[in-house]
């Protein structure tokens, strides 16, 4: 996991971000760790709310030059004028031992932090989707990574509520003055995850504006099948108006809090079936951490009881790469196969 040149997830200065990501969100690292950076939760001590008319709190607008807008590989168009739009909701970069008062969430105003999300997040995924839609990516006040360890569960309640407001408050924004009637998609990964499903609970299942609901990829989280009473899980690769899922890991291990019922689609393949092993062939590309080019043929793999199981990635230097949780490459590993069906979804859902 060290080598500088060809790294799935990241330099020196990312590594310790995508090293937390992979051992402690979704595996089994205890929050002991954490438990020295529980402070009380002071809502006067919260970061100020973003204004989202100024577009300085959006990591990413069709509007703007920024991250979004990249591709890996010459070879991909960024659509000139997309029909669809895509909400995307980053994930944690809030990581850090916190300076200051503001313990719990994350300053949007704060630019280091900015800066992190930008160059991490929005380049290596909320570009995915830069060949089919409009990117939308709002900043938000996150909660701090420790929120998903601590044993202060009403604190973290209140930071993932606040984290989650600003959410909120973005999509209906996006709708009223961005959108204007058109096909959306939502997409997020990890804590976005954590956020979106809610947001897609209380603002669009079963309501008029799920009718423009393209498809939502909510990656890197524990999404129950029955999460939402309206929206379907999505069953093959050209279903719409549903969600897909997956958390991915090395073949064979079970993460401590696994458990049933849990949806998960295969992005080699975009099937739910369990045990149905895809050939590495079918990894049309992944990125590594410099963006510069799409490794194909990194990993096959398959879904066994709710998991995405993988074989280990394929690329130079993987012999220091030793994890078994691969929650950092959730969207990097299959870069090109996710790009590819938005826009399958996309002509789908147009017929």
């Amino acid at each position: 996991m060290n080598n500088s040149n060809l790294n799935l997830f990241g330099s020196k200065s990312r590594l310790i971000y995508f090293s937390i990501f992979l051992c402690g969100l979704m595996s089994a690292c205890s929050n002991q760790a954490w438990k020295a950076f529980d402070y009380p939760y002071e809502v006067e001590l919260t970061p100020p709310a973003p204004d989202y008319s100024q577009k300085k709190y959006w990591a990413a607008l069709p509007y703007k030059e920024d991250p979004s807008d990249l591709v890996p590989d010459p070879s991909l168009q960024v659509a000139e004028d997309p029909q669809v739009d895509v909400f995307f909701v980053h994930p944690t970069t809030f990581w850090e031992k916190p300076e200051g008062p503001n313990f719990w969430n994350g300053s949007v105003d704060d630019a280091e932090l900015n800066a992190t999300t930008d160059n991490s997040t929005i380049k290596h995924q909320a570009s995915v989707f830069n060949g089919s839609c409009k990117v939308y990516a709002p900043r938000y006040r996150q909660a701090h990574i420790r929120s998903y360890f601590t044993e202060n569960k009403l604190e973290a309640k209140q930071a993932f509520d606040l984290a989650y407001s600003d959410v909120e408050d973005a999509f209906q924004y996006y709708l009223e003055h961005y959108n204007q009637g058109r096909p959306f998609i939502v997409a997020s990964h990890s804590q976005g995850t954590t956020h979106s499903g809610r947001l897609l609970l209380e603002h669009v299942d079963g309501q008029t504006i799920q009718n423009r609901l393209v498809a939502a990829y909510l990656i890197g989280m524990q999404v129950p099948v029955d999460t939402f009473k309206y929206i379907p899980h999505c069953k093959s690769e050209n279903d719409t108006g549903c969600f897909m899922s997956w958390r991915t890991y090395k073949k064979g291990y079970y993460p401590p809090e696994h458990k049933d019922g849990i949806a998960c689609t295969n992005p080699l393949c975009w099937t739910t079936e369990e045990d149905a092993y895809i050939e590495p062939a079918a990894n049309k590309g992944g990125v590594l951490w410099k963006f510069d080019g799409l490794k194909k043929n990194l990993a096959g793999g398959q879904i066994h009881e709710g998991m995405l199981w993988i074989d280990k990635p394929k690329f130079f230097g993987n012999f220091l790469y030793n994890t078994k949780n691969y929650h950092a490459g959730d969207f990097n590993i299959f870069y090109m196969n996710i790009r590819e069906n938005v826009q399958q979804r996309i002509n789908a859902f147009w017929k």
